[in-house]
C-alpha cells in the first residue's frame, strides 16, 4: 500500500515476505520525467541507508560530469509491488530524495523543491492537500512507432462497445488500486481516445508521487494492450487537449482552512487570499504549470480550456473554479495545469503563490459568473479580465520577472529550466511547419 508509515525493517520484511527479487529506485528529472536505477535485493540494505551512488551528470538539469556524484535517499512510505511483473521474482519500487554527498538535499531535486514550499506552509501552520484530474490519449501504434489514430470515436462518459480503450482502462484501474491508489472516477473523456482517472486527494508530497507514478502506470498497461498512452497535452489539432485540473485545500488544527460557513459563498479569508495568489502569480507559473510549446496550443478559446485569469463558484469558464461542497470538502480547482508538467514543481509553484496570497492578502477580484468564452474582447478588458500567456516565451518571460516562484524553484531548477525550455522554443521557432507551407507556398 502506498504511503503508509512504513520503517526500513518493514521493507526487508516484506520484500522477504514477497519473494521480491529486484527494486527500482525512481526519482524524476527537472521535466517530471521519470527515472530508475535498478537494484537486487542484496543492495536494498545500502540503499535504506542512503549509501547508494549514481551519476547525477546523465541526468537532465542535474549538475555537471565534475560534480557527479549524487545520493539517493528511498522514501520507505512509497514502497509498492509492480502488480503486472510475476510474483515469483517479483519487482518493487521505491521513490527517492536526492542528496549531495555532503548529506544535504540536493537543490536540483524536484521532490526536494516541494518539501522545501510544504515545509514554508508548515510553518504558517497549514498542511496542502491535492487532487488532480490527469487526462491522457490513448492511440494506436504501427507495430514500432505510436501514430495518431485513436482507438475509438466515443465521446464524454461513453461506455463500451463504442469505447474500445475500456478494457485498458479497467486494467490501468487494478494495477493503480493494487498499488494503493483509492480510485474514485474512471471514464471516456470528451475527445475521440481520450480518458481520464481520477484517485482520491492526499497531501500535497503523496499526491506528487502518485502523479508520477500514475503516468508509468498508464503508459505501461497500455503498451500491454497494444496501445500508446499519451499525456501531451494537445496531440490533435480541432479537438479538446488534456488537462490536468488540480483541486487544492490547506488543512490547519485538523479543519478545512478555507471554510468559513458564515460567508455568503461558505469561503474563508484564506480561501479568498489563496484564490488572489493563484491569479496574481498565474502568468509566471504558467511557464511550470504547462512547460512544453504544446501546451499552449490547448490554452486557447473554444475547447473548454481556461485561458482567462479569473475565479467563480460555479463556472468553468475562468481559470479557478469552487466546486460546490463546503465543510472538509472545501477546494480550490485550478483549472490551467496539464499532464506534461513536473508534479513536484507545479505543486510547489502552485502552493507558493497561494501562501504569498495569504500573507500579503491579495484580495481576488469579484467572482465572474458569465460564460467568459461568450465575451467580447473589450468586455473582458472593462472587466480586468486577463488572460495565460500565449506561447512558452511569454510565460517564461513572466517567471523571470516573478520573484516569488523564481523563489519556491530554487536558483539551480529555475536556471537549468528556463536554459532548456528557451533552447525548446528557439528549435520550435525556426522550424517551418506543415501549415505555413500549406497557407503560404502557392500565395506568395
Amino acid at each position: 500500500m502506498v504511503n503508509e508509515k512504513l520503517t526500513r525493517e518493514d521493507i526487508l520484511q516484506r520484500v522477504k515476505e514477497l519473494n521480491v527479487r529486484f527494486i527500482r529506485l525512481q526519482f524524476t528529472d527537472i521535466f517530471g520525467v521519470l527515472k530508475n536505477v535498478a537494484i537486487t535485493t542484496k543492495e536494498l540494505e545500502k540503499a535504506l541507508d542512503g549509501e547508494l551512488m549514481f551519476d547525477g551528470s546523465s541526468i537532465h538539469g542535474f549538475v555537471r560530469i565534475e560534480e557527479s556524484d549524487m545520493y539517493l535517499r528511498p522514501d520507505p512510505s512509497t514502497f509498492a509491488i509492480f502488480p503486472w511483473r510475476p510474483a515469483d521474482g517479483a519487482v518493487a519500487r521505491l521513490i527517492c530524495d536526492v542528496y549531495n554527498p555532503d548529506g544535504t538535499p540536493f537543490a536540483g531535486c524536484p521532490r526536494g523543491v516541494l518539501k522545501k514550499v510544504l515545509a514554508e506552509a508548515e510553518a504558517m501552520g497549514y498542511t496542502m492537500y491535492a487532487g488532480p484530474e490527469a487526462e491522457f490519449f490513448l492511440f494506436h501504434t504501427d507495430g514500432r512507432k505510436p501514430t495518431l489514430e485513436t482507438h475509438d470515436q466515443a465521446g464524454y462518459f461513453d461506455l463500451s462497445p463504442v469505447d474500445l480503450g475500456e478494457d485498458a482502462r479497467r486494467d490501468m484501474v487494478l494495477a493503480l488500486e493494487a498499488m494503493g491508489f483509492e480510485i474514485e472516477a474512471s471514464h471516456h473523456e470528451v475527445a475521440p481516445g481520450q480518458h481520464e482517472i481520477d484517485f482520491k486527494y492526499d497531501n500535497a508530497l503523496a499526491t506528487a508521487d502518485k502523479i508520477a507514478t500514475f503516468k508509468f502506470v498508464v503508459r505501461t498497461i497500455a503498451q500491454r494492450h497494444g496501445l500508446h498512452a499519451t499525456f501531451m497535452p494537445k496531440p490533435v489539432a480541432g479537438i479538446n487537449g488534456s488537462g490536468m485540473h488540480t483541486h487544492q485545500s490547506l488543512f490547519k488544527d485538523g479543519q478545512n482552512a478555507f471554510y468559513d460557513p458564515g460567508d455568503p459563498l461558505q469561503l474563508s479569508q484564506t480561501a479568498y487570499y489563496y484564490i488572489g495568489g493563484l491569479m496574481h502569480h498565474a502568468r509566471a507559473f504558467a511557464a511550470i504549470t504547462n512547460p512544453t510549446v504544446n501546451s499552449y496550443k490547448r490554452l486557447v478559446p473554444g475547447f473548454e480550456a481556461p485561458v482567462y485569469i479569473a475565479w467563480s463558484p460555479r463556472n468553468r469558464s475562468p481559470l479557478i473554479r469552487v466546486p460546490a461542497k463546503r465543510g472538509a470538502s472545501t477546494r480550490i480547482e485550478l483549472r490551467n495545469p496539464d499532464p506534461a508538467c513536473n508534479p513536484y514543481l507545479a505543486l510547489a509553484v502552485m502552493l507558493k503563490a497561494g501562501l504569498d496570497g495569504i500573507k500579503k492578502q491579495i484580495q481576488p477580484p469579484a467572482p465572474v459568473e458569465r460564460n467568459i468564452y461568450e465575451m467580447t474582447a473589450a468586455e473582458r478588458r472593462d472587466l480586468g479580465i486577463g488572460s495565460l500567456p500565449g506561447d512558452l516565451k511569454e510565460a517564461l518571460d513572466e517567471l523571470s520577472r516573478d520573484k516569488v516562484i523564481r523563489e519556491a524553484l530554487g536558483d539551480h531548477i529555475y536556471e537549468r529550466f528556463v536554459e532548456a525550455k528557451e533552447k525548446e522554443w528557439d528549435e520550435y521557432r525556426v522550424q517551418v511547419h506543415r501549415w505555413e507551407v500549406e497557407q503560404y507556398l502557392t500565395m506568395f
